[in-house]
């Protein structure tokens, strides 16, 4: 599914335009994404009850092969974005 597809279905369900719908996804997704990028740690997560938490982990620097020339590199740490499904969506998918 795609976001075009996912608009039609959240228009569908909801009852809504796909104006509307389309405005509604964006405003998640740009809500989501100010949560993950927030400055306080302790507010670095959006979490869904039954359906999943959004979040940021640590990854620590670590070496690394450049696979062109074998040169071992150093590759930096970084903070990446994590999702962890919440029990009523691993039921549904199971």
């Amino acid at each position: 599914m795609n976001k075009s597809e996912l608009i039609d279905a959240i228009a569908e369900s909801a009852g809504l335009t796909k104006a509307d719908a389309g405005r509604a996804l964006d405003g998640f997704l740009s809500a989501v994404t100010g949560a993950l990028k927030d400055s306080d740690p302790e507010k670095r997560s959006v979490a869904l009850v039954g359906f999943g938490t959004f979040s940021v982990k640590e990854r620590a620097e670590r070496k690394g092969r450049n696979p062109q020339t074998g040169e071992e590199i150093t590759i930096k740490s970084a903070k990446i974005p994590s999702f962890k499904a919440g029990k009523s969506l691993k039921d549904a998918v199971n």
